[in-house]
């Protein structure tokens, strides 16, 4: 009962975190939803089926789910919020390792990105 609970509590809160990137640019959408779908299917099937079946968010989840493909527009709006941010992270870290570790995961993200075959006809 607690665990199931847990993996509810942790897929509304991918859930809230998709939701404020719909409407926040630089916020990923669909990777958060991703992560929804995959929690509430440890706990909440049926918000786990919503998800996939939403009329918004369902078309990308399902192109991940089916053939591992992500949108081309998914993939330059991240490359775009990546190469933004990355200066503002190297200028404002508190630290030398910060400078390097977050832009250097940044770089790791972005080539697994490019390597994702990509969906056609399909949102962010």
């Amino acid at each position: 009962m607690l665990i199931r609970l847990g993996w509810r509590l942790l897929a509304l809160t991918f859930v809230g975190l998709g939701l404020i990137g719909a409407v926040l640019p630089g916020m990923p959408t669909t990777v958060f939803m991703l992560l929804a779908v995959w929690a509430a299917g440890k706990g909440w099937p049926p918000l786990a089926a919503w998800l996939i079946n939403h009329p918004r968010f369902g078309p990308p989840i399902q192109q991940w789910q089916q053939h591992r493909a992500i949108p081309r527009r998914a993939k330059w709006l991240a490359a775009i919020s990546m190469f933004v941010s990355m200066p503002l992270i190297c200028l404002s870290a508190p630290s030398p390792w910060v400078q390097w570790l977050v832009p250097s995961s940044m770089c790791l993200v972005l080539l697994w990105l490019c390597t994702r075959p990509e969906s056609t006809g399909v949102g962010v």
